[in-house]
């Protein structure tokens, strides 16, 4: 039973404007190499920079960096498409994850800011 329902939830996130426009955006961007890899390459630098962070460091040289891949891909509409819908369809995913984690009384405090 609880398997259906998940098995439904996830039937409802897949037709999701939220998951809609995520993949029309990977789209746009996956015929073009550049972006790709820039893209990969600001995913780096946002892990690189949480690590630091988490270790209770800040590495200004990641942080700046970082920061003008950012700028650069702002300026690209279909990388910044991309980076938007990603960001909403990963903030639909964790509004339902606290839903659940409400739900069934996990506290997930660790995680806020």
């Amino acid at each position: 039973m609880i398997y259906d329902r998940a098995n439904e939830l996830a039937k409802e996130i897949a037709e999701s404007d939220e998951y809609r426009r995520f993949c029309e955006a990977k789209e746009r961007i996956s015929d073009n190499e550049t972006t790709v890899n820039l893209l990969k390459e600001y995913r780096k630098l946002q892990y690189k920079a949480q690590a630091a962070m988490v270790a209770g460091n800040t590495d200004n040289e990641i942080m700046e960096s970082l920061q003008k891949l950012g700028e650069l891909l702002q300026m690209n509409a279909d990388a910044s498409a991309y980076l938007i819908a990603e960001y909403q369809l990963n903030r639909m995913l964790g509004d339902i994850y606290k839903i659940l984690a409400d739900a069934i009384d996990v506290d997930l405090s660790m995680f806020e800011d």
